[in-house]
């Protein structure tokens, strides 16, 4: 598929680009939520209250550099022209509400 210049599809699929990488980077910490471990979560345009998983950051680097990373790509997500959704970072692994 072709994207056109400038295309807020571009900018995302850049910015999978860019987490892919780190994600081939870097070794997985133990399964234990000790605390290292940060999910990002987004809402929906349609339904604020929605809570649906977009990555989780589990990095063997240690706690400050998950949520660094966590933070960064929901700033990076909410950039993009016409999101109209809210992403944010939780400690811990993907869990269910």
């Amino acid at each position: 598929m072709t994207l056109p210049p400038g295309s807020r599809w571009l900018g995302l699929a850049v910015l999978f680009a860019c987490c892919a990488a780190i994600s081939a980077t870097t070794t997985a910490a133990p399964d234990d939520n000790s605390g290292v471990v940060f999910t990002l979560y987004r809402n929906s345009a349609v339904n604020g209250t929605l809570r649906m998983h977009v990555a989780t950051f589990d990095a063997a680097d240690g706690k400050a550099y998950n949520l660094a990373n966590c933070d960064h790509a929901a700033d990076l997500f909410e950039v993009q022209p016409g999101v109209k959704t809210r992403f944010w970072c939780e400690p811990g692994r993907f869990r269910q509400r």
